[in-house]
């Protein structure tokens, strides 16, 4: 530049690094009104951006694959790049990263505002969804009438479970009126015994989805008694439906798979239960059949009076033997009533009652008696006691009782020093005895006795003799000890020295 003649493209290359070395001009937000808008084939955009006193020419390549909806003359839009210098024509000009339409961020701003307040009133908590049901037999879908969306879920259910019945309520799903008629829709749905819904549209713009993020939709939704699946745009997109909706699916036709299971596995699945169901049956009949063959074939069916005869002998048996026993109790009764007719108590039951009258006079008598003699008594030793030395007096009585407590005194210190001199001795000598020194002689002692009666408990040990290849049987915990003990049909318990089998007997 301190040449005295330079080149355009030299002038325009250092304008260039200008814009490019200054920070405001690499990322810029912008809004204005789009003019001479064209987007080529190659996917770029090209166009213009004005306000009331001002232009700039803009371009955004590969327009088609980032934007979500189709640039308009005259349209308002809000646009992020930068700006830099076109060599070719030597001017500048604005080159886009995103644009959206002027709007969208107040719609953004709304749609935050209500998600958090609807959220904090709890119609987004999963305590509130409700189950989609495995098996519907009705499905109502609340969408456009004409749309692909609607083509797409009636497909998808005909495909995997044609027998539910789709039932249509045709909305708005865009525009002004489209929330309203979205609610309405949603309360009329509840008079059709439905067993899901399906809520939803296509893509398209956050305009377009719109009417799915307005408040009395949302609450339609939550206050709906349907289980709800929401289905509005595609993947990325998301509305407030979305949130407040029992099951939220990517899009209508995967909203379809979710509501209903697939007809041809479970087709199948029905199918191998009925087949297992089917031999279980028919292996529980076989072995019925079996069990009841071997009833069948017992002495109980194919000769039932070897059974009953024995117990017909028995009965004879004991009716014979309760007549004799009856016959000789009456016997016997009889003769004790006919001495007790006979008896002179019976005929003069007066001379009884006055033989017993003499022999309670003479206890009575008695008794009196022996009542006197015993207050005569008593008072006689009452005036011994007051007239005796000790009565008269105490004091000389204790003295020779304190004398006799001395003495025992004395007697019991003397016997138990002896006591004490005595187990002082034993001690010793148990401390100087052979035992105390040396007390294993004691446990060796014990300890022969001990192998000596296990020597005699060994040789008497049945299962020594099961190890020289006996067996033995029992039958009920009980030994089996004769071939008298056991019938046909009986079950056994044969124990051999290394364990035990069951067995039958044929």
């Amino acid at each position: 530049m301190n040449e005295e003649y330079i080149t355009v493209s030299k002038v325009t290359d250092y304008i260039g690094e200008l814009f490019r070395s200054d920070l405001n001009l690499r990322h810029v937000r912008i809004k204005g009104e789009l003019s001479n808008v064209k987007l080529y084939p190659s996917g770029h955009l090209y166009f213009t951006l004005k306000d009331e006193e001002s232009q700039i020419k803009g371009v955004m390549f590969a327009a088609r694959y980032k934007l979500r909806f189709r640039p308009k003359h005259g349209m308002k839009v809000l646009i992020e790049g930068k700006i830099e210098v076109y060599n070719k024509h030597g001017n500048y000009q604005l080159y886009a990263d995103k644009i959206s339409k002027d709007g969208v961020g107040d719609l953004h701003r709304r749609f935050e505002e209500l998600k958090e307040k609807l959220n904090k009133e709890g119609l987004f908590d999963e305590s509130h969804k409700k189950d989609i049901p495995s098996f519907p037999k009705r499905i109502g879908v609340i969408t456009a009438p004409n749309g692909a969306a609607i083509r797409d879920i009636i497909t998808t259910i005909n495909r995997r479970w044609p027998i539910c019945q789709v039932i249509l309520f045709p909305s708005l799903v865009q525009g002004d009126k489209a929330a309203e008629n979205i609610v309405y829709q949603i309360r009329m749905s509840q008079k059709f015994n439905l067993d899901t819904l399906i809520v939803g549209r296509g893509g398209g713009s956050i305009e377009d989805l719109w009417s799915f993020n307005e408040e009395i939709v949302a609450r339609a939704i939550y206050e709906c008694e349907t289980p709800v699946i929401s289905a509005v745009g595609h993947e990325i997109d998301f509305t407030i439906s979305d949130f407040v909706a029992d099951l939220r699916a990517p899009t209508p036709t995967a909203a379809a798979e979710i509501a209903v299971p697939p007809y041809a596995e479970i087709k199948n699945a029905i199918n191998q239960l009925s087949d297992r169901a089917n031999m279980a049956i028919n292996k529980k009949l076989d072995e019925n059949k079996i069990k009841l063959d071997n009833i069948t074939s017992k002495k109980i069916f194919t000769n039932p009076y070897e059974i009953y005869a024995p117990k017909e002998m028995m009965l004879d048996q004991i009716i014979s033997r309760l007549d004799f026993s009856s016959k000789s109790l009456l016997m016997r009764n009889k003769s004790r009533l006919d001495l007790v007719k006979s008896s002179s108590v019976f005929k003069n039951p007066h001379e009884l009652f006055t033989s017993q009258r003499i022999v309670l006079d003479n206890l009575v008598g008695r008794l009196d008696y022996s009542s006197s003699s015993l207050i005569k008594d008593n008072q006689n030793k009452l005036a011994m006691i007051k007239n005796s030395n000790v009565f008269k007096n105490p004091d000389k009585m204790f003295d020779s009782q304190k004398t006799v407590l001395d003495g025992l005194v004395n007697r019991l210190d003397y016997s138990s020093n002896r006591l004490i001199s005595a187990n002082r001795n034993r001690l010793d000598m148990v401390k100087n005895s052979s035992l105390f020194r040396n007390p294993e002689m004691i446990v060796n002692s014990k300890k022969e006795q001990y192998l000596l009666q296990f020597s005699k408990l060994e040789i008497l040990n049945p299962l020594n003799t099961l190890k020289r290849g006996y067996t033995l049987a029992k039958s009920d915990d009980k030994v089996v000890s004769s071939v008298r003990d056991v019938k046909s049909g009986d079950e056994l318990e044969v124990e051999f020295k290394d364990g035990s089998v069951n067995t039958k007997v044929i």
